[in-house]
């Protein structure tokens, strides 16, 4: 039991909570922290309480977070909100993926808390932006993102990949995830995880990755592999063939050793291998 979150007022149902709803409870969060840490107060209101809409309040943190000398606060700004103006599924994918983080870290106990603080979430959203450059045809400025938050996040997320919703990225430090990757809807995956290639050749050749998959701190699936819905990997491990549905793979090079143990494993995030699926 998180004893931290219990205190707080709850949401009905954190997955299915309107949009306005979600932003509001954000906004009192805000309020109260700034209360209680009052040196933030000029952070926290630049970040949360200064916009009037949670996509505002996400252009500007992409905008703060990667300008650079060579691209202006000002100009991503506009990059941002143009962005969120005419494609709406960003600000519902942003939402699911915040939700997806408090519902499965334990070291979150704020909706607040990722939009201002943790770099997976930011880093994720800052994607979804280049991701629609991408699909703009603007693939220069697609490539200026990805190379920013690389820069920032140690996140590398080529804008091409195709991401769902309700992903959790955790800690996020040394993230890898290749042109031609998809990665299902309510994934979590932790550090250090690379979805790559095997080699130079060019084409459809990284991971497919399924719904509701856990993917374990420094794993590496490898090649145009599919991973089935619900499935678990190990952390350490290296995946270089297809995994089934439902199952749990470990080991170098990765294989089954068992099931997935629920049938919801991204939400879950037990990570242990039970007694046995050692032996």
């Amino acid at each position: 039991m998180n004893l931290q979150k219990d205190m707080i007022e709850p949401l009905s149902d954190a997955r299915d909570a309107p949009r306005d709803s979600v932003w509001g409870r954000i906004q009192r969060e805000a309020r109260v922290a700034v209360r209680d840490e009052p040196l933030l107060g000029a952070l926290i209101h630049a970040g949360l309480l200064h916009h009037a809409t949670f996509e505002a309040a996400l252009a500007y943190r992409f905008s703060l977070k990667l300008a650079s000398r060579e691209m202006s606060e000002q100009i991503l700004r506009e990059i941002a909100d143009d962005a969120f103006a005419r494609a709406p599924e960003l600000s519902a994918a942003a939402q699911a993926d915040l939700l997806a983080v408090y519902d499965r870290d334990p070291a979150t106990h704020r909706l607040m808390q990722p939009i201002l603080f943790f770099k997976g979430y930011q880093a994720l959203q800052a994607y979804r932006i280049g991701h629609w450059l991408w699909q703009q045809g603007r693939r220069d400025m697609a490539y200026f993102v990805q190379m920013r938050c690389s820069e920032v996040f140690g996140v590398d997320i080529h804008p091409a990949a195709v991401i769902g919703t309700g992903v959790m990225i955790d800690h996020a430090h040394s993230i890898v995830i290749g042109e031609t990757a998809v990665v299902g809807n309510d994934v979590s995956m932790l550090h250090s995880v690379t979805l790559g290639g095997t080699g130079k050749e060019d084409g459809d050749r990284h991971p497919k990755i399924g719904n509701g998959v856990m993917i374990g701190a420094g794993a590496k699936v490898l090649g145009n592999i599919r991973v089935g819905h619900h499935s678990r990997i190990a952390a350490g491990s290296v995946v270089l063939a297809e995994v089934p549905p439902c199952k749990t793979v470990a080991g170098v090079p990765a294989r089954i050793v068992g099931d997935a143990g629920c049938s919801e494993p991204s939400n879950t995030m037990n990570q242990l291998l039970g007694h046995e699926d050692l032996f």
